[in-house]
């Protein structure tokens, strides 16, 4: 089943975290956080300004988002738990930066 956003609303697949410490600690379930970083599956078509004019999302499938811990509305469909929020609700998009190269 394809789900699709309204408005200004986002669907994301949350990261897990990794369970063990930069010690080599595992963490169990139960003392675990739930992770605020994810993908964005799905965006919706944008909001709507003061003139009626629809405006764009910044956001696109495939983008990993920081998000706030209590943000959005958890479902569950086809056996997966995904998060529906604002675009408003997402801190941030975590973009890979390529490491400078050294000059010869």
């Amino acid at each position: 089943m394809a789900l699709r956003p309204l408005h200004d609303r986002v669907v994301v697949r949350r990261i897990e975290a990794d369970e063990k410490t930069a010690g080599g600690i595992i963490i169990p379930d139960t003392a675990k956080e739930k992770p605020s970083e994810g993908e964005v599956i799905a965006v919706g078509p944008g909001a709507r300004n003061e003139k009626g004019e629809l405006v764009a999302p910044d956001l696109r499938s495939g983008d990993r988002v920081l998000f706030g811990k209590w943000s959005g509305t958890e479902v569950r469909i086809d056996g997966e738990d995904l998060i529906i929020m604002k675009e408003s609700d997402i801190l941030g998009v975590i973009e890979s930066v390529e490491p400078a190269r050294k000059a010869a």
